[in-house]
């Protein structure tokens, strides 16, 4: 079983030019990655089709020529509308290009629409990356440089403290080991007072940050959990539906039902 996790470890091994950039194209509707969050800055420039970017529970509706900024410590996930989805991706730490900006903890707008000098830079770098002529990586790094200070000058949301800084990496490194446990004891009745004790918080507290970061209510997600891996367990056809209600946590078939009906939109039967 694959345990899920929100934090994903970036590692970006190239010392000469320290960042991940590659296309996205996706070609059926759905979930293209799940939640989850690291410490490095993401950009994708949308160059066809359209889609959903969630940002810290932040719905915004994305198509041709947006530009969708994920800064350090956001929860994020995204969501192809179209059957063509084409996007551009740039990921990188901003102490590698400036430390000042980065010691700043700046916060950039999410989305930006239709801004002809950043499409233009975008392009032009990754025209450079699938030419890969001589010293592309040098000119590469000069068109990120004037990126990251166009959208200093132009697009900038606001500066965390050291402190908010502090306390926001702090909470998603909380709710990451509170998934973990999750993943690993969905089958198991788990409470909210478990959860809450697990990272030493008062039950209010935590199911307050849950909802606030995850979108919804600890035993909301738990059954989103279960209901998901039953889905897969009835198109298996290898057990039968009341002991896939108790195999995946469930302890009350009716209400398995009630929820799964609700959740997919058919009664398990139908899968």
């Amino acid at each position: 079983m694959n345990t899920l996790k929100l934090y994903e470890k970036k590692i970006i091994s190239d010392k000469e030019f320290p960042v991940q950039i590659f296309e996205n194209k996706i070609k059926k509707k759905g979930v293209y990655y799940p939640l989850h969050w690291h410490e490095h800055l993401e950009m994708h420039y949308i160059l066809k089709g359209k889609g959903i970017m969630y940002c810290n529970q932040k719905k915004f509706n994305v198509n041709e020529d947006t530009l969708v900024i994920i800064n350090s410590n956001e929860l994020h996930k995204g969501i192809s509308n179209s059957t063509n989805f084409h996007s551009l991706v740039m990921i990188f730490e901003m102490d590698v290009f400036s430390k000042e900006i980065a010691n700043h903890h700046v916060i950039f707008q999410t989305l930006i629409n239709s801004d002809k000098k950043i499409k233009s830079l975008f392009l032009s770098i990754f025209k450079e990356n699938f030419e890969k002529r001589f010293g592309y990586k040098l000119a590469m790094k000069g068109k990120i440089y004037e990126l990251i200070s166009y959208l200093i000058r132009n697009y900038v949301s606001k500066a965390l403290s050291n402190k908010q800084n502090i306390i926001r990496t702090k909470n998603l490194t909380r709710l990451n080991t509170v998934i973990q446990y999750i993943q690993e004891n969905y089958t198991s009745n788990i409470t909210v007072k478990d959860l809450a004790k697990l990272i030493h918080l008062s039950e209010y507290r935590f199911s307050h940050l849950f909802k606030e970061n995850i979108g919804q209510s600890p035993i909301n997600y738990i059954n989103e959990i279960r209901l998901k891996k039953a889905y897969n367990l009835l198109k298996q056809h290898d057990m039968s539906m009341l002991e896939i209600c108790f195999a995946v946590g469930f302890n009350d078939y009716n209400n398995f039902g009630r929820l799964f009906k609700k959740y997919y939109g058919f009664p398990p039967s139908k899968v």
